[in-house]
């Protein structure tokens, strides 16, 4: 009994919901393990946000460390992934607040993004060519919404999180939430509407 007594409380501490507890007690791997679990959706947030692999990387860093350093503001563990995107929000606007000065304007530029997808070999290559130009296309809208739009627009419809997650996420109102998504598919619709037109008569 004493030794199924172990394997199941070494059970427990190995489920996921126990990661943070084990965190803020200075538990290295369970860090390690939280960082492995959601870099990558993180990473993918900050990266639509800056619009720069290289940025969203460094940024990503900044957040996790951030998150190291205030286990303790963490009030509810079943909230983690929400705590981690709160991080990464504060950081993107701290990193846009210390560019004000600068265009407002993301560079979309980057050939490595985390948001394209891979070329599918099933696929004729004038095809595979066109997705690539529309991820283009989508990224260029994309970082000429303001960065309230951006952000419920990344949220909701590239990562299907809910009003509810995102008003945890951003502090604002589930109303203002469906507003700005509201008028950012509108722009969004605007600005890749010249391409799709194109590539139908391409088709």
């Amino acid at each position: 009994m004493a030794g199924q007594s172990r394997v199941y409380t070494g059970t427990l501490m190995s489920r996921p919901e126990n990661l943070p507890a084990r965190a803020v007690r200075g538990d290295h791997e369970a860090f390690r393990q939280i960082f492995e679990e959601h870099h990558r959706s993180i990473l993918r947030y900050i990266y639509a946000m800056v619009g720069r692999r290289d940025l969203a990387e460094e940024l990503t860093q900044e957040t996790f460390m951030g998150a190291y350093r205030n286990w303790g503001t963490l009030r509810d563990e079943a909230k983690l992934s929400m705590w981690l995107y709160g991080i990464a929000r504060n950081v993107t606007r701290k990193h846009f607040h210390a560019r004000r000065h600068e265009k407002n304007e993301v560079n979309t530029e980057d050939d490595q993004a985390v948001l394209a997808e891979p070329a599918d070999a099933a696929l004729p290559p004038e095809d595979n060519l066109l997705n690539h130009e529309l991820r283009r296309v989508v990224r260029d809208a994309l970082g000429r919404l303001d960065e309230d739009k951006r952000m419920v627009f990344t949220l909701k419809v590239l990562q299907f999180h809910s009003y509810e997650e995102i008003a945890m996420i951003s502090g604002f109102s589930i109303s203002k939430l469906k507003t700005d998504l509201h008028r950012a598919k509108i722009e969004m619709r605007r600005m890749i509407r010249p391409y799709l037109e194109v590539s139908d008569e391409v088709r």
